[in-house]
């Protein structure tokens, strides 16, 4: 019996009136995986994350959610098994941090009642989780960038998914908190089986945290695999332009990268 994919683009292409095409993706993301898209600004990661979730539509091809076609599922059931942590959200008025976390709990509450003992148990552990519970009553729009970016994730762990998509969540973090916040995420994936896709930009941090790459450039995927696959000097020069060397880590079987400076 065929194993049913947690996520599968098949054929797809998507274009937007400026132009920009994502095109001929055929991706299937298993249930438990934990991947990472990687790619220049403009190659089309958010763009794959938006179809996945089903804020955009395929021009071409089908995206499917555990076999299903994804426009078929309801909304209350696809709101209760896929979250996004996007690079911001925008509030219409002022929310509490504790407040925008319990959005998370949108899909499970009951039309004219407060949240249940298990939506604030569960809003409860996302905070602790993502280290935000310190400023639990401060405005969401008073915290810094690092700050808002860990409560998003909290409202999305919150929400209790099967399928997590990100957006870059170490965009605005320091170190410490893109390492503390990626191996949060990579604890959930061991221990609950969440499946993760993620668009990155550190390559060295996929290398550690990830298990599979995808790699696009101009809205094809030109590489898809894990990271010593896809971390190749060639092929990163290719699609970024850079020079890279290539080693492996000193304690890790991972690939590591050195951006070595343009001498031309």
């Amino acid at each position: 019996m065929a194993v049913t994919a947690a996520i599968h683009l098949d054929g797809v292409r998507f274009a937007y009136p400026t132009g920009f095409a994502l095109g001929g993706i055929d991706l299937r993301i298993e249930q438990g995986d934990m991947v990472a898209v990687l790619g220049p600004n403009g190659s089309g990661k958010t763009t794959l994350l938006k179809l996945m979730l089903g804020m955009l539509h395929p021009e071409v091809g089908e995206v499917r959610f555990k076999g299903r076609v994804l426009g078929a599922v309801r909304r209350r059931e696809l709101a209760r098994s896929i979250a996004m942590v996007p690079q911001e959200i925008a509030l219409s008025f002022t929310m509490t941090t504790a407040e925008v976390a319990l959005l998370g709990r949108t899909p499970y509450l009951r039309r004219f009642r407060g949240p249940s003992r298990e939506d604030r148990e569960a809003v409860g552990a996302a905070m602790a989780a993502t280290d935000v519970v310190p400023f639990a009553g401060r405005p969401y729009d008073a915290l810094s960038g690092g700050e808002r970016q860990r409560v998003i994730l909290a409202m999305a762990l919150a929400q209790e998914p099967r399928l997590l998509l990100l957006d870059e969540p170490t965009r605005h973090l320091d170190l410490s908190h893109q390492l503390r916040i990626l191996s949060l995420i990579q604890r959930f994936n061991r221990a609950r089986g969440l499946t993760v896709v993620s668009a990155m930009h550190d390559l060295n941090l996929c290398a550690l945290y990830f298990d599979r790459l995808i790699l696009l450039s101009s809205g094809q995927v030109v590489a898809d695999g894990p990271p010593d696959k896809v971390i190749q000097p060639d092929l990163l020069k290719e699609v970024f332009g850079v020079t890279v060397q290539v080693e492996p880590h000193p304690t890790r079987h991972i690939p590591w990268i050195t951006i070595l400076p343009d001498t031309a």
